[in-house]
């Protein structure tokens, strides 16, 4: 995919980063009502409790909306590209803004089945694994 800039990492969105290092994508998760919180926050938006932990998921979802990226906004880019957001399984409310691989971009539509695979970025500062998907099946 090219040049990327990369997240800061920090301890309240390490678990999100990270677990691709297990081929896990993680969220926080309320301990009192069950609620995955995306993006990372230290209250859980539906009870206000703050016992959050993290939390692996399937990998898999829906996409919802996208758009084909056809300008080079970034230098070192490859053109074009799938900006999209992605629903998960076990939550729908919970939308990850990803890039949709291993396809044609013209192949992706609203509905289509994706999961999760992992692009690992060497860092001075730590590795990060970028959450990114692909057709069901793809790989």
């Amino acid at each position: 995919m090219g040049f990327r800039i990369l997240p800061r990492v920090t301890d309240a969105n390490r678990h999100f980063w990270e677990g691709g290092a297990r081929g896990e994508l993680v969220f926080l998760r309320c301990a009192k009502c069950h609620t995955y919180v995306h993006p990372p926050s230290p209250i859980c938006p539906v009870d206000h409790g703050k016992d959050l932990h993290p939390e692996p998921v399937s990998g898999l979802g829906t996409v919802d909306t996208f758009t084909i990226n056809h300008q080079a906004w970034i230098p070192g880019m490859d053109l074009p590209y799938v900006i999209a957001l992605v629903s998960i399984d076990e939550q729908p409310s919970v939308r990850v803004q990803t890039n949709i691989v291993g396809c044609e971009p013209d192949d992706v539509h609203i509905g289509m089945r994706v999961e999760v695979v992992f692009d690992r970025r060497e860092d001075p500062e730590g590795d990060v694994w970028l959450p990114l998907f692909r057709p069901v099946g793809a790989g």
